[in-house]
């Protein structure tokens, strides 16, 4: 399939690194500026959720689609194509003069990073072999990811506050500028399906369709709440079409995705445990950053600030992760890392109205940076454990999609029983206990973690069950199929 890999190591990574902390970015970057956007472009308050909900909806409902197409095409090729695309609509974006305009340049830049980020982690993993050489790789795109999400609440505070709102859109086109710089240095991967494959249309339709109407029912929630008819027939017409396109998976030769892979306890393990760990962190980091700005009255640029710590947190945690899983595989790594993330949650469900940053934020930010950064490294690398290299794709939009559709669901559901706590007050004490609740949930997420880690993924990387019929530990590493 591939007659030659992505050259130059070192370039591949800081292109995929790159890539993937702008779409970390934009995910958190654009948040902080929602105030200020709907005054700039008159959004109604009920569409302005759109700004963010659609940026959700195409990016993890295309995610196995580019996964797959990323395989058989070239990543290199839907890397460029999806960064392009992602690029046009940040500037596409930072110069809308009307709601309908912006919207619609969200919704381009998640088909963009929908392309980008299962072709980026693809990049590495069939760049660098199983082992530590792949850990290491792993683990800077982590580290890169975390920071992204991190930074983002920052960079959209002091963006928001000092240079205006356009910027949290425009502060993409340079970065993917870099991207773009860095992968057209590597010589092309020159790809053509095997004979036989071919994109799977019908299953294309059905998954992208499935997994849209599943994040639209859930993210719609903090508009109609849970038990209105357009969130049951959302989640309702979700599950039909993901029943079916199981089934129809089932029976084509050349599925989008291959459900034997799911009977590898690595791919199947790693990718529940990231959506619990997903649902977690993201859900923590919404509630901790309402908590600064709506119980401690802290600022749009002072809590993106409040975050530092927690950046620095999950750089560090990564390190360590990525010198454990070199020697000691993912799980001596997954385990302590949840449990410890499990830990700072707990304790940050003691936040009181009267608080403050350094006695109720920084030391639970500390502990759970650190634990989540344990948790980040290794869980790529076990995703991706003993995937044949012309699956890549394949695994790594799986991978993308569990951590996209963990963090849909958890916030959701989290914030409507925050929510549900808090009633209708509105004071910080009503607020604070909303809060509250919700990460204790978190913490729970983080403990079902580390019982995964335990319970599902193998002990030793020897074991690779839901290879496909035909790979070789040679073809598996070096992706020498023709």
């Amino acid at each position: 399939m591939y007659r030659n890999l992505e050259g130059r190591p070192g370039v591949v990574l800081a292109a995929a690194a790159v890539a993937q902390f702008v779409a970390a970015l934009d995910m958190a970057v654009v948040t902080i500026a929602l105030p200020a956007i709907r005054t700039a472009l008159g959004f109604a308050p009920l569409d302005l959720s759109w700004v963010v909900h659609i940026y959700a909806l195409t990016f993890g409902g295309f995610l196995l689609l580019g996964g797959r197409t990323c395989d058989l095409y070239g990543r290199r090729r839907l890397f460029v194509l999806g960064m392009a695309v992602f690029g046009l609509c940040s500037l596409a974006g930072g110069l809308a003069q009307e709601p309908w305009q912006l919207i619609a340049a969200r919704a381009g830049q998640g088909l963009g990073a929908a392309a980008a980020t299962p072709a980026a982690l693809a990049m590495i993993t069939t760049t660098f072999p199983e082992g530590p050489r792949r850990v290491r790789a792993l683990g800077v795109w982590s580290a890169v990811n975390a920071a992204g999400g991190a930074l983002g609440v920052l960079a959209g505070g002091l963006l928001t506050e000092y240079a205006g709102w356009r910027w949290v859109m425009l502060i993409n086109v340079p970065i993917v500028a870099v991207a773009l710089a860095l992968v057209s240095a590597t010589p092309p991967a020159v790809a053509r399906p095997r004979r036989g494959e071919r994109l799977d249309a019908l299953g294309a339709v059905l998954g992208t369709g499935g997994i849209g109407l599943l994040v639209l029912g859930v993210v719609r929630t903090d508009a109609v709440g849970w038990g209105s008819p357009a969130t049951w027939g959302s989640l309702g017409a979700a599950v039909a079409l993901l029943a079916a396109f199981a089934y129809a998976e089932s029976r084509t030769s050349s599925p989008l995705l291959r459900l034997s892979l799911l009977r590898s306890r690595w791919v199947a393990g790693a990718n529940l445990l990231v959506f619990l760990a997903a649902a977690g962190q993201f859900t923590a980091f919404y509630f901790v950053s309402l908590y600064m700005q709506q119980v401690l009255g802290m600022s749009a640029a002072a809590t993106g600030a409040g975050f530092l710590p927690f950046s620095v947190g999950l750089v560090a945690g990564t390190a360590v992760a990525t010198r454990i899983t070199a020697t000691r595989g993912p799980r001596a790594a997954l385990v302590p890392g949840a449990l410890l993330a499990a830990v700072g949650l707990a304790w940050f469900s003691f936040i009181g109205p009267r608080g403050g940053f350094l006695t109720d934020v920084l030391g639970p930010s500390l502990v759970t940076s650190v634990g989540a950064g344990l948790v980040l490294a290794p869980i790529a690398a076990a995703a991706t454990t003993g995937v044949a290299s012309r699956e890549a794709g394949m695994a790594s939009g799986l991978f993308n999609s569990s951590r996209q559709l963990g963090g849909c669901v958890g916030l959701a559901a989290l914030a409507t029983l925050a929510a549900h706590r808090t009633g209708t007050a509105t004071d910080p004490a009503a607020l604070n206990d909303g809060y509250a609740l919700g990460l204790t949930v978190t913490a729970v997420l983080f403990v079902f973690a580390a019982a995964v880690a335990i319970g599902i993924l193998p002990r030793s990387r020897a074991a690779t069950p839901g290879l496909h019929p035909g790979d070789t530990a040679d073809n598996r590493l070096e992706g020498t199929h023709s």
